[in-house]
């Protein structure tokens, strides 16, 4: 009776952190709880109840979590260095690898920048596409249309 209760008291104190956080991380550990709640119900040993908690709890984690973030967070915008990945720029210095040289113009702002391939040269006021960013410099390729 008290290992039932002790679980419904932890399935309550999940809900509520996840309540509070809104982070999608405590829900899958209210599961276990509940699923061990129903064990230590109808007796199981408290090895199987942690068992079952800690197995309920991962299976959650690992196979609901990517579908529940896809779909709870779809007003989530990308915000800062994340959202210029996929984005047009125009070169403003000529990129070169080989040479360590590279600018490129977006959102208004200028930035380091080298190409996808060593081989690859891209002369000022060619558009180009952001792919990546390695610490300050944007990593690009050949792009098509207008800049930003």
């Amino acid at each position: 009776m008290y290992m039932t209760i002790g679980w419904l008291v932890a399935l309550i104190v999940f809900i509520i952190i996840e309540f509070v956080t809104m982070g999608l991380t405590t829900i899958w550990f209210a599961g276990g709880a509940l699923v061990a709640s129903v064990a230590a119900a109808f007796q199981a040993p408290i090895w199987l109840q942690v068992t079952l908690f800690l197995v309920v709890s991962l299976l959650l984690l690992f196979f609901t979590r990517p579908i529940a973030r896809k779909h709870f967070n779809l007003e989530r915008a990308k915000t800062n260095i994340d959202g210029l990945i996929g984005r047009q720029a125009v070169v403003k210095v000529r990129i070169d690898n080989l040479r360590s040289t590279g600018e490129v113009t977006v959102g208004g702002m200028d930035w380091s920048a080298r190409a996808v391939s060593d081989d690859s040269v891209f002369e000022e006021s060619e558009i180009v596409v952001i792919k990546a960013i390695k610490g300050v410099k944007l990593i690009v390729e050949r792009g098509t249309g207008g800049g930003d």
